[in-house]
């Protein structure tokens, strides 16, 4: 059994790390050939995170380490195609939150990507719509006037401290 931990760890840490590689050229609105390859890399790597969560449930830090536990986060905030698989993730994230083997912090990030992609107002404010003239727009936002209070208790910074320490080109949506 801790062969096949140690599998799925590495197997979850090299599809985030193609996914890093391909994410660039993957927002590269200049090139659909570049956005289409990045589109079907994060098909990919959602699929086999869907067999992984149907077959072990959350891959938490207590059984595959913290770095492919994030991984897996990352590849299920990237799965905006298969909101099923968003879906079930973050069913299995507050699960693993309510067991203390998740972070609010990625709770919310993925509670956020996931309204987004249904249509509805996120709470936290963490998913960017676009950039104009360098400042990032958020996607509309549930309750604005509580956005910094929910942010700061779940762990996240204030949305212009966040923006100050990860400054986006000029084109291109986080």
């Amino acid at each position: 059994m801790a062969e096949q931990v140690r599998e799925l760890a590495a197997e979850l840490i090299t599809m985030a790390a193609a996914d890093t590689d391909a994410t660039a050229y993957g927002l590269d609105t200049a090139s659909p050939t570049h956005q289409l390859a990045w589109r079907r890399l994060t098909t990919e790597h959602a699929d086999r995170l869907a067999t992984l969560m149907a077959r072990h449930g959350w891959p938490t830090a207590g059984l595959v380490g913290e770095e492919a536990s994030r991984c897996a986060w990352k590849i299920a905030m990237h799965a905006d195609r298969q909101l099923d698989v968003q879906r079930r993730a973050l069913a299995l994230l507050d699960e693993a939150l309510a067991a203390g083997e998740a972070t609010p912090r990625e709770v919310a990030m993925l509670r956020d990507r996931v309204l987004v992609n249904e249509g509805h107002p996120q709470i936290y404010g963490t998913q960017i719509a676009a950039v104009d003239n360098g400042r990032p727009v958020p996607w509309p936002v549930a309750d604005p006037g509580r956005m910094e209070a929910l942010r700061a208790s779940v762990g996240l910074p204030s949305f212009a401290d966040h923006i100050a320490a990860n400054p986006l080109p000029a084109s291109a949506p986080e």
